[in-house]
């Protein structure tokens, strides 16, 4: 079934109260009628069978019944990612969040070429939303503002962190998150991802003093667009297999 996004107050009893886009989109769109069924999510964990109603004071979701989904993380996983030039960070908003990401932070760094205008913040939440919806997933992931690395670090509190850093003697992503995932149990990851060029020296040191593990994501050196959807689908692998 096709899905859209909607507000939790749009939700009344079981009644869902569709705004004119959502319509258009229903309707016009997708070419729904009334008695064809689709699933309203609300982005936060709430997903719900709903059956398109032509009434005679308008169209509106009746909602049949609530979906029992899992199609989430194990765990809660933040992406800090460089800001790339171009269009550049549509995709990475896109891609991560069908592979699972829980919060995207932008990140200013010294090497970031783009600076985002305020609309690109509301079209990276939309891509988000739409991809979530593509993807089936329970939750949108957060976009947040763009802020510098320090305090992007800062936001992620006590999460387990891992720094990529495209050159040096560094452990693979992959085998330093299976080795900690068997070591103990994580409810929280964090992983940055740098712009074109990479980090700076600086804002390595920085990011181990400040207890990230510096990892690798190869011996090739990937684009700024490339390299956070490799780290996603790398974390991705290792928290699913090992949750079976």
């Amino acid at each position: 079934m096709q899905r859209i996004t909607v507000e939790s107050s749009q939700l009344c009893d079981r009644t869902l109260i569709l705004n004119r886009q959502q319509l258009h989109y229903l309707m016009r769109v997708l070419r729904l009628q009334g008695g064809d069924r689709f699933v309203a999510m609300d982005g936060s964990g709430g997903c719900w069978e709903t059956e398109l109603v032509e009434g005679e004071e308008g169209c509106y979701g009746w909602v049949l019944r609530a979906l029992d989904l899992n199609r989430e993380l194990p765990i809660s996983l933040t992406l800090l990612a460089g800001l790339p030039k171009g269009q550049g960070f549509d995709e990475v908003v896109r891609q991560t969040t069908e592979l699972g990401v829980t919060r995207v932070i932008p990140v200013l760094s010294d090497r970031t070429l783009l600076k985002p205008s305020p609309n690109k913040l509301q079209r990276w939440q939309r891509i988000a939303r739409e991809a979530a919806e593509q993807s089936e997933r329970q939750w949108v992931p957060p976009i947040e503002g763009p802020m510098s690395l320090a305090e992007a670090m800062a936001a992620v509190g006590s999460a387990r962190s891992y720094f990529c850093v495209a050159r040096g003697d560094r452990p693979h992503l992959l085998m330093q998150v299976c080795q900690d995932l068997a070591a103990s149990e994580m409810a929280e990851m964090a992983i940055a991802v740098g712009p074109e060029g990479g980090w700076t020296t600086a804002e390595v040191e920085m990011a181990i003093a400040a207890g990230w593990q510096g990892v690798s994501l190869g011996q090739r050196i990937l684009r700024a667009v490339t390299a956070p959807m490799v780290a996603l689908a790398l974390v991705a692998a290792a928290l699913e297999s090992g949750s079976d």
